[in-house]
């Protein structure tokens, strides 16, 4: 507890810090707190450059960071929460304490420059490196050091966006992807006390302030319906052009890549020359599409303009998240769908930032595949409860149509392009291959199921597993009898020893056949009452032989045995 309190205090104190970076290089590089704002204005440090500027902007940014990054922490370079993800699921929560700083400096420089990526990712990995370094220094156990880790997410999130339980199940979700209970009041604190920093720093009112809305007519369900459909698909899109830029700049760029986001830079600030709504986040752009200040032929130059920035931006070695874009986009796409909805039917169409605000969290969702996350984080950022139905219907179908369309999330396909599945277990190099037939030790004598469990009982005690399979008369296999079950059974008060039959307290263990590889009857084992699991023939109905931890053990050390022939 003491050590989530820290963390999250940690991350609170770096969310203030990363975003008075954002603010200061995006001041120092287009004299405005927010360019994308500003239309084509010039930059009054630089007057005599006009609105030309934007094309030297991503470059000096880029100068900067680009050898920043390749330096001292390449893993840096991208939206970093796939990072964070594999350092959970594979490394056992360890980040490089330096990513911390690297991160900072070259996503704000990222950001200042014009670089057209959100928040959320740098300031996840540093929250999460935080957590990692001071895990390290203590030397906690693995288990908890990938708590830590996501209770630095956590707290990142929760700080930079007024959103404490959005940064919750953030980690919880897509940093831990599970939901017990310890991890969950550790993060939960880590959370709360982020909060409270980022609150005496940045106030505490929601994260975007939008206008109320509301659900008029229950016809507009369905409308909503249909744009959750085509949200998720634009989440798909969405990520694989993403990559599919990536890969163009990877094939394109033959120069050192310490000089790739500079050389990068001339292209995106062609297009921030054209559109400089595309300059950094761009949230007050996104404010305005939510209110209907943009036509809808707009409106789609928008979506595909952030599209192509935000991937261009990644592509050239850019750092920065791809959750703030995605609202964008989100935005974008449902103020479009809004407006000509009211052009086709004004009698039941509802205001146009109603769709707006729907489509940001159903284009997150479509992408991320965080339907819990998408929500909760609509919920905080807005303050806005009055259209959480629709939200909530929109999210789910845009989650579903992502998982139609792609097997992966806009994090875990980066991931798996490196050949790392998270859904899948490594196995030990030493498994690899290896099948229980091979280290398979006789089977114990079995107890008959209708055997009285007081006569068993002086069996379950002598085996050395503390568990033994039953059978029936005709050695068909029933399943195992622990002595902890038998001990239970006998304390209980209505309890009858020589009347129970040992068939009554047997489980069915996961089954283990002879051709089943070690990794997988390792965990078995693990999940298994007792110490050691029985091996099954091809039909599962009779008993073969044994495998134990132990047997695992001496495969490992000694090198499994070649499996016997058949008599």
């Amino acid at each position: 507890m003491l050590l989530a309190l820290v963390v999250g205090a940690g991350a609170g104190l770096g969310a203030v810090a990363f975003r008075w970076l954002i603010k200061t290089f995006t001041l120092l590089l287009s004299g405005h707190a927010d360019y994308s704002a500003a239309g084509h204005a010039a930059n009054p440090h630089v007057p005599g450059l006009g609105r030309w500027f934007v094309l030297l902007a991503p470059v000096l940014a880029g100068l900067v960071y680009g050898p920043l990054v390749q330096r001292f922490a390449k893993e840096a370079r991208g939206h970093g929460v796939p990072e964070v993800m594999f350092a959970v699921a594979r490394r056992g929560g360890r980040i490089a304490p330096q990513v911390a700083v690297v991160k900072s400096l070259a996503s704000a420089l990222c950001i200042g420059g014009g670089g057209s990526v959100g928040r959320e990712g740098p300031i996840v990995q540093i929250g999460s490196a935080l957590g990692s370094t001071l895990g390290r220094l203590v030397r906690i156990a693995e288990d908890r050091m990938r708590v830590l880790v996501a209770c630095g997410a956590a707290g990142g999130i929760a700080a930079t966006f007024n959103a404490p339980l959005a940064g919750v199940f953030f980690a919880m979700e897509l940093i831990l992807r599970d939901f017990t209970a310890e991890s969950f009041g550790m993060v939960v604190l880590a959370s709360v006390t982020s909060s409270v920093i980022g609150r005496a720093a940045f106030g505490n009112t929601p994260f975007l302030h939008l206008p109320p809305f509301t659900v008029h007519h229950v016809s507009e369900y369905l409308l909503f319906a249909a744009l959750g459909l085509l949200a998720g698909a634009v989440g798909v899109g969405f990520t694989r052009i993403l990559y599919w830029v990536e890969d163009a700049c990877d094939w394109a760029w033959r120069g050192p890549e310490w000089a790739r986001p500079a050389v990068g830079g001339v292209l995106l600030g062609l297009l921030l020359l054209v559109l400089p709504q595309m300059y950094g986040v761009g949230y007050p752009v996104l404010e305005n599409a939510v209110s209907g200040k943009y036509v809808i032929g707009f409106l789609v130059v928008l979506l595909v303009g952030k599209i192509v920035a935000t991937s261009l931006t990644i592509g050239i070695g850019g750092s920065g998240g791809v959750f703030a874009p995605s609202l964008f986009m989100g935005a974008m796409l449902g103020a479009g769908y809004g407006a000509a909805l009211q052009h086709l039917a004004p009698g039941i169409a509802g205001p146009v930032g109603a769709y707006g605000l729907i489509g940001m969290g159903a284009v997150f969702a479509g992408a991320a595949r965080a339907p819990i996350t998408a929500v909760i984080i609509m919920f905080e950022l807005t303050g806005e409860y009055s259209i959480i139905l629709p939200l909530m219907a929109a999210i789910v179908l845009a989650t579903g149509v992502s998982r139609w369309l792609s097997n992966d999330t806009i994090y875990t396909l980066k991931l798996r392009r490196r050949g790392v599945d998270l859904d899948e277990q490594p196995a030990h190099a030493s498994l690899a291959g290896v099948t229980v037939g091979t280290v398979m030790e006789p089977a114990p004598r079995p107890l008959d199921g209708a055997m009285p469990l007081a006569d068993a009982v002086d069996a379950l005690v002598r085996s050395p597993h503390g568990v033994l399979p039953v059978v029936t008369d005709e050695a068909t296999y029933l399943g195992t009898a622990t002595a902890r079950t038998a001990a239970e059974t006998l304390a209980g008060d209505d309890a009858n020893g020589t009347a129970t039959p040992v068939s009554s307290i047997t489980h069915l263990p996961k089954p283990v056949g002879v051709a089943t590889d070690l990794s997988d009857a390792l965990d078995a084992l693990v999940t298994a009452d007792g110490a050691g699991l029985p091996v099954l023939d091809e039909t599962g109905s009779r008993l073969i032989g044994w495998v134990t931890h132990q047997s695992i053990l001496t495969a490992l050390h000694h090198g499994p045995q070649p499996e016997p022939e058949a008599a």
